[in-house]
């Protein structure tokens, strides 16, 4: 909303210093210092709210070393993070354009279907939380919002750029372009041409796009129109895939926080090379325009990580419970989708991707076992992998500094992809 009051007062008083919040660099740096602020503001009133309402974490005791101790903790400090999120992206991003509005209402429909999962477990004392299949409903009814925009929207668009003399009206139809503008490129005019697309990046490949709509070429010309029956069930199954790798991760003080923030951090550089025509046309990436109001949404998410680590880090005064790790869980994934870097989540999530594998595996190998001998047999001595990690005896606060340190290394990995073709 500042933008759009500091924008009128540029254009009509030419107020010194207003023409700041022109610029994405600006608005994404106070955007991380206003979630700052209200997480060491309002987090230890929150926390305090919490404490009166008796909203404590039940320990289900695993043997696990300084377990009974965080008995009685407050949980549901995700609303923290989501004030943190909220509050500075409507304050500094341009909250009309349509990457915006989706991110936020993903943040508020995961938020929810979290926060009821906390609040069965905390009052209604039942430790299961929400059925899986209403997490399940809640996920692919976000899928499906997010799917959709992305799929139809118009503002929802790439945009290439065709040197003067090779714009055919062949060329156009052939790609369903829309001549938007002209520019001048290394003393060549040049022609930008905007286009819907399902087209989405492959880490580690020279010619790396792929486009889920050629998954359907055998069914004829027109199979771009039938693309959504591939690429909804993809983003359907991205978010419910990653948003419970999240979920899953948050097991112990700091890691989920700490992870999510250096992930966040790194889809920020992502969303401002691929918003930004000039440094997309140097990296040789998607252009994708608007996409650079991301990188204000994504320092409110860092800031607000990073504020919650405050109280989350070891020993935790407070868990954010499902309400911020399933909301971070969602958000990244959704912003990678939105980015086109979706594929690249089993490498930049690798911290989420192994948690939730080592889960898989165990069950699994138990399952088998169990039939096959009469006795489930387990690989690891507990899943999630972070608590094998503790049964094997080391401190929590070294598991997740270790956890965070891998985190960075897939981070700069990720970045890398720019130029490893």
């Amino acid at each position: 909303m500042l933008y759009y009051l500091f924008n009128y007062l540029q254009n009509h008083y030419k107020i010194p210093g207003a023409g700041l919040f022109n610029f994405i660099s600006f608005r994404a740096a106070m955007a991380f210092l206003t979630s700052i602020m209200i997480s060491l503001v309002f987090g230890k009133r929150i926390i305090r709210f919490l404490q009166r309402k008796q909203v404590g974490e039940e320990i289900r005791n695993l043997g696990l070393t300084g377990q009974i101790e965080k008995q009685g903790t407050p949980t549901m400090g995700g609303l923290i993070i989501l004030a943190a999120i909220v509050v500075p992206a409507l304050l500094w991003a341009k909250i009309g354009t349509v990457y915006i509005w989706l991110i936020l209402v993903s943040t508020v429909w995961l938020g929810f279907i979290g926060f009821l999962d906390d609040y069965i477990k905390v009052f209604k004392k039942n430790k299961k939380g929400l059925a899986g299949r209403f997490k399940l409903i809640g996920q692919v009814g976000l899928g499906l919002i997010v799917g959709l925009t992305l799929y139809f929207n118009s503002s929802v668009v790439l945009q290439d750029f065709y040197k003067k003399s090779e714009v055919t009206p062949q060329l156009i139809a052939e790609k369903h372009m829309v001549p938007v503008g002209k520019t001048n490129r290394n003393n060549q005019d040049y022609v930008i041409l905007e286009h819907k697309s399902t087209k989405t990046t492959i880490p580690f490949f020279k010619s790396n796009e792929f486009d889920y709509a050629e998954v359907l070429s055998f069914i004829g010309p027109n199979y771009k129109d039938w693309a959504w029956l591939i690429y909804i069930p993809i983003v359907i199954f991205i978010i419910a895939a990653v948003s419970n790798g999240a979920n899953i991760t948050d097991g112990i003080d700091g890691l989920a926080g700490g992870t999510s923030a250096i992930i966040v951090a790194t889809l920020a550089i992502f969303a401002y090379v691929s918003g930004n025509s000039v440094f997309s046309d140097y990296l040789n990436i998607m252009y994708i325009p608007n996409l650079g109001e991301l990188v204000i949404f994504s320092m409110a998410l860092v800031g607000a990580c990073v504020g919650f680590l405050w109280y989350n880090a070891y020993p935790a005064q407070v868990f954010m419970g499902d309400t911020g790790s399933l909301t971070l869980g969602g958000i990244i994934a959704v912003m990678a989708l939105m980015m086109r870097k979706e594929l690249l989540i089993p490498v930049l999530c690798g911290v989420f991707l192994i948690e939730n594998v080592s889960v898989m595996v165990q069950v699994s190998y138990f399952k088998y076992t169990k039939k096959k001998y009469g006795e489930g047999r387990r690989i690891l001595k507990m899943s999630p992998l972070h608590h094998h990690y503790q049964k094997l005896g080391y401190h929590e606060a070294k598991i997740t500094t270790r956890f965070w340190i891998l985190s960075i290394f897939l981070a700069i990995l990720s970045i890398i992809t720019l130029k490893i073709r």
